[in-house]
């Protein structure tokens, strides 16, 4: 989706941010921050107004004690790099580094340890803000909470996000890794259920990949954190189901595991790949329909055109009562999932694009009807009874909200919340 903005601000500080809010108000118009532009479906575009550009506040401040004071526009490896210098270490990092601070934080931010820490959002301890307004305010869960609560994962209907302090903890120096495969997902979630109960790794997360052999290959990823000696490998996998020969243990370094994700885009990127349309669908499902939705959705997959050579299924086990921000919606059930369809075309064809758009919006209701939640990052359209459908009880504090800091509605119109 291609839309052409009247200008773009490249703010100096967050008083730019204010007063270019402040200006675009009074001329009746948008506005939007961008981060790193992986917004999907030209939700941080605004045809009639600006667009704010970020990345130009980025600075990291350096980790003090069990915080640290980051700009939106940083990147997670940024902040990542700064805090291991001093042994410390965000609680959840997304699988992919590359995004900003903020552009994460207003849909919520999952990764690999969400099941334990929460979302990225649930991690804040206080945000700089500027209101729809044009007002620069300071939130948190003790001061000006209404606006706190409605900006994480609020997606960034109430304000723009130009500063966060942000939890740290101590930082493992390695990894313990396991890739192990199973023979259906009946096998696999049995583990999955055994691991989320029992808390022996750091992280577990599940994918379902096409086998070189053909059909669907079904695997864990497991990763058991450690400073000094590595853990024992009998006790990690002891009582599991997956098939022996085939486990891949690996140890690396902390930030290599981290970071795993780059030599994946240089290769992308060095294809021209990287640049074709992603249209990635991304929900939870909860335990009680897992089984019936995937199997039902795997049946009806055909791995080489809807996921592409190097797409995959996540299905991550999340543990609901980890989740804090009001906005992010999830399944009843204590246990959920990550259940995403990572499509990674290798056409830029925008009918095939389009295809792909239409399957996301199928499924995403398929999902829904089975009690599943929407990862609001997703590529299809929603109409705003969809979004009021979505956020559910919770529509009306982002609601009220909404009339509050941004009366005028100026802001992150590509939504189509209000």
């Amino acid at each position: 989706m291609h839309k052409t903005p009247e200008a773009v601000l490249l703010p100096g500080s967050a008083d730019d941010v204010a007063k270019t809010i402040q200006w675009t108000a009074s001329r009746g118009g948008k506005f939007a921050p961008q981060g790193q532009r992986h917004s999907t479906f030209g939700r941080s575009l605004v045809p009639r107004g600006i667009v704010a550009d970020m990345s130009t506040l980025r600075s990291v401040g350096p980790a003090e004690g069990d915080r640290v004071v980051v700009e939106a526009g940083a990147v997670w490896s940024d902040v990542l790099r700064a805090t291991l210098a001093q042994g410390k270490t965000p609680p959840v990092l997304t699988e992919y580094l590359e995004l900003s601070v903020g552009g994460t934080l207003i849909v919520g931010g999952v990764g690999g340890t969400t099941s334990t820490y929460g979302v990225q959002s649930d991690n804040v301890i206080d945000l700089e803000i500027v209101t729809g307004e044009g007002k620069k305010v300071t939130c948190s869960a003790s001061n000006n909470a209404d606006l706190f609560n409605a900006v994480r994962a609020g997606l960034g209907q109430v304000g723009v996000i130009t500063k966060a302090t942000l939890k740290l903890l101590a930082a493992p120096e390695s990894v313990r890794r396991f890739l192990l495969f199973y023979a259906d997902l009946a096998t696999m979630l049995r583990d999955v259920r055994v691991l989320a109960t029992d808390n022996r790794f750091d992280v577990v997360q599940g994918a379902i990949v096409a086998a070189p052999s053909g059909g669907l290959a079904f695997r864990l990823d497991a990763v058991k954190n450690f400073d000094g000696d590595q853990p024992d490998d009998d006790v990690l996998l002891a009582g599991l189901s997956d098939d022996p020969a085939q486990r891949q243990p690996t140890t690396i370094e902390y930030f290599e595991y981290l970071n795993r994700f780059a030599a994946f885009e240089a290769a992308l990127r060095a294809n021209g790949q990287w640049f074709f349309p992603h249209p990635w669908l991304m929900t939870f499902i909860g335990d009680s329909q897992v089984e019936s939705v995937v199997n039902a959705e795997l049946d009806a997959l055909n791995p080489a055109t809807d996921l592409g050579p190097f797409g995959q299924v996540v299905l991550a086990p999340i543990r609901r009562s980890a989740i804090s921000s009001p906005l992010l919606r999830m399944p009843a059930d204590d246990l959920c999932y990550a259940f995403n369809f990572v499509r990674m075309p290798t056409t830029n064809d925008a009918s095939e694009a389009a295809r792909l758009v239409a399957a996301n919006k199928a499924a995403y209701e398929r999902v829904n009807a089975a009690g599943g939640t929407l990862y609001p990052v997703s590529a299809f359209p929603m109409s705003k009874a969809e979004w009021r459908d979505h956020f559910g009880s919770s529509f009306d504090q982002l609601d009220v909200a909404k009339q509050q800091y941004d009366p005028d509605k100026i802001l992150t119109p590509g939504y189509e919340i209000f």
